[in-house]
């Protein structure tokens, strides 16, 4: 089995097909799905997604290109919504620079707050960071040292150093379909220093489809392909790297229940 740690199975892009999405990804070998909340306001489907399908479980957060939208969510409101059975995780949350429409200073006390409710309930933080390395580091060892919490660099294509430092602090790192790309030595050299048990993989779907199906709608079935790529970087079986990456996944978001079948 392996496990999609992140994809968005809210989004218009499945609307029409959901049914047909995790069919394909169970036929694959994806057993379990962790779909991602990027808007709090926005968390009632995501949390009927996951209460139709047994293997689907979500995370709820503020994305930092909607920390506009979602400025003022109060501490309280995360703790009461991660209650949920089938919520597992705080986040998506972060610090996101490439576009720079948000404000710094509202964008970093947006991210200290879920990073706080991640360790208040013990859920796994969901980490999205981009062109923001430094700032990122500055608060993750500043809040790391008010208090150890849980959480995953999703998505990585960061520098050697933010991986660095993520594995110093405890963090696991998720890698996406930008691990199978042409251009990603540097990126497949950085996934090779990892340890094996902070490892996951992700498509973060519909986005970041891996390399023979790049520029389509990516989709949690082809997290085989990233999944297939890490093993060879590591230079494991692949089938020992599901089972690796499988409990990686299982201790770090432990509320999430292991599948005792594919059924809907």
């Amino acid at each position: 089995m392996i496990v999609d740690s992140h994809c968005h199975l809210d989004f218009p892009d499945f609307e029409s097909e959901r049914d047909s999405v995790i069919k394909r990804a169970h036929d694959a070998g994806i057993g379990t799905i962790l779909t991602i909340c990027t808007e709090v306001g926005r968390l009632d489907p995501i949390k009927r997604i996951a209460e139709t399908y047994d293997t689907v479980w979500y995370t709820v957060g503020t994305h930092p290109m909607h920390v506009n939208e979602e400025p003022d969510i109060a501490l309280e409101t995360y703790l009461t919504l991660s209650e949920h059975p089938k919520c597992v995780g705080i986040g998506e949350a972060g610090l996101d620079f490439h576009y720079d429409t948000v404000p710094r200073d509202l964008a970093d006390r947006v991210f200290r707050t879920q990073i706080t409710a991640a360790r208040v309930t013990g859920l796994p933080l969901v980490i999205h960071s981009r062109n923001a390395d430094d700032a990122m580091i500055s608060v993750l060892q500043d809040e790391m040292g008010k208090g150890a919490f849980k959480a995953v660099l999703h998505c990585f294509s960061s520098g050697q150093k933010f991986a660095q430092v993520g594995v110093e602090l405890g963090l696991s790192i998720s890698f996406s379909g930008i691990l199978t790309y042409n251009r990603s030595e540097e990126l497949r050299q950085i996934a090779s220093e990892i340890p094996l048990d902070r490892l996951l993989v992700e498509t973060d779907a519909p986005y970041l489809a891996p390399q023979s199906r790049r520029g389509k709608r990516n989709e949690p079935a082809y997290v085989a392909e990233t999944h297939a790529m890490l093993a060879k970087v590591k230079g494991i079986d692949e089938r020992d790297l599901a089972s690796i990456t499988t409990d990686n996944f299982f201790k770090l978001f432990s509320k999430a229940q292991r599948p005792t079948g594919l059924s809907k």
